[in-house]
């Protein structure tokens, strides 16, 4: 075990923690070598503090939750007065204040385009909300045969066996493969492997000809087609244009098969509009949120549809069907204050028109690592910047995985109070939006110099 670098408050909780946690994402092993375990013990703003009062920036808004800092007084008061009134009850047949206004407002902001909203606890739990809802919806219908899904290469969309089966990142899904319903796969809009002087608009026409192809096969067996609009987090932070999503609707419509959108990461704010569909001027059929829905406070997931498939389960219960999903804490009242104070703050505060200002500081302060002899790209969408670190910069070849290139930029930055946590060779900033211009500067030297650091030999 490292201890070297704690005291022995701190090296006492680490140890405690070995002793019973297992903890998400991490091979455990790598906590008693490679990657020490950081024991916090406060958070306020965009900072986290340890035991010793060390503190490091939340580039990374804690797994890309948390939007208005850590221990936020407006999202705290709101669920300290709802801590007094109401901490949970049954939604199946009860409802409560705190949930209905959320729904109104989460449909109001989809301006008419999405008028039912779905409750579940997480945002995996959502996105199988919405496979199965749609899968049902057909059946409601009598169209028996489409029971398939079709994905993007390289999609992530959860870790539950519904969710894993139409993501596509291998690191995730492989082991549970013969657990997992078939899905059909079709091409990354991706523009990482744009050809030389290729538009991204281009590239993207290009990778949906194959999508429509197998449309056009197969589309009487197609439920929905599932889709992170704009950026593939998980899958390394990689980036599309809107085109693409217009394109996807487009042939949603012309095929009858249902879109859903899976903006669980990309949602509120993130890639510079509210969600990201409105830049490609489209309304999905579901629309998946979580996340950021609550500022990082409490899971919560709302799956927002329209009338039409609401109105085909809306029958006699002599019918039998109805959509018999539920989930213990849907629509917790906690989690739904939260969430209401989090809409709170987008509504005062100018939050979307301030993020385009961080956006722009963002690309000014690493617009220097273009150059980078080993770095292959520097990509943005709104307050998502991704810095990829490739072994040869002319043909783009990868560092070996088991180099672990990433890692060095993690423990360096953490020796200089930055919390980033690269997927493999992709350094990304994701921060709170309460990030300054001061400190993005920070951050980004911080980066210049870990990326140094892990490409040199």
């Amino acid at each position: 075990m490292i201890t070297e670098k704690f005291t022995p408050m701190q090296c006492a909780i680490i140890q405690r923690d070995l002793n019973v946690l297992w903890h998400p994402c991490t091979q455990m092993k790598d906590h008693e070598h490679t990657l020490p375990l950081i024991p916090i013990k406060r958070g306020e703003g965009i900072w986290l503090e340890d035991f010793d009062g060390n503190r490091y920036l939340d580039a990374v808004s804690s797994w890309w939750v948390n939007l208005f800092g850590h221990a936020n007084p407006r999202i705290n008061a709101a669920l300290k007065n709802q801590l007094d009134t109401l901490e949970h009850v049954i939604m199946a047949g009860y409802t409560h204040e705190p949930g209905l206004e959320l729904a109104e407002r989460l449909v109001a902001l989809t301006e008419g385009g999405l008028d039912r909203c779905f409750y579940a606890d997480n945002g995996s739990a959502g996105v199988e909300v919405a496979l199965k809802m749609s899968f049902h919806y057909w059946l409601n219908l009598g169209k028996t045969r489409k029971t398939k899904f079709l994905t993007i290469s390289n999609g992530y969309h959860g870790e539950t066996l519904g969710a894993l089966a139409v993501g596509n990142v291998t690191l995730y899904k492989d082991t549970y493969q013969p657990l997992l319903m078939e899905t059909l796969v079709a091409p990354s809009p991706d523009c990482f492997y744009r050809e030389t002087g290729e538009s991204w608009d281009d590239y993207a026409a290009r990778q949906f000809q194959a999508l429509e192809e197998i449309l056009e096969q197969q589309a009487d067996e197609i439920s929905a087609i599932i889709i992170e609009p704009l950026v593939q987090c998980a899958g390394g932070m990689r980036m599309y244009p809107p085109s693409y999503l217009r394109l996807l609707r487009d042939a949603c419509d012309r095929y009858d098969v249902h879109l859903i959108a899976d903006e669980i990461a990309v949602g509120f704010g993130r890639t510079g509009t509210m969600f990201a569909c409105e830049q490609a001027d489209i309304c999905p059929d579901f629309l998946c949120l979580s996340k950021g829905l609550t500022g990082g406070y409490l899971p919560l997931c709302a799956v927002l549809t329209h009338d039409t498939i609401y109105r085909a389960f809306y029958d006699d219960y002599s019918q039998l069907n109805g959509f018999m999903h539920s989930h213990s804490y849907t629509g917790n009242p906690l989690a739904c204050r939260a969430a209401l104070a989090t809409l709170d703050i987008f509504k005062t505060d100018n939050v979307i028109e301030n993020n385009r200002v961080l956006a722009q500081e963002m690309a000014q302060a690493t617009a220097h690592l273009q150059d980078h002899p080993h770095v292959a790209e520097v990509r943005q969408t709104g307050m998502i910047l991704a810095i990829e670190m490739v072994q040869d910069k002319a043909q783009r070849i990868e560092y070996p995985w088991q180099e672990r290139r990433g890692v060095r930029v993690y423990n360096y930055a953490l020796s200089q109070g930055a919390l980033l946590r690269p997927l493999g060779n992709v350094v990304y900033f994701m921060p709170p939006y309460v990030i300054t211009p001061e400190q993005i500067q920070t951050l980004a030297q911080i980066a210049t110099e870990g990326i140094e650091q892990a490409t040199a030999g």
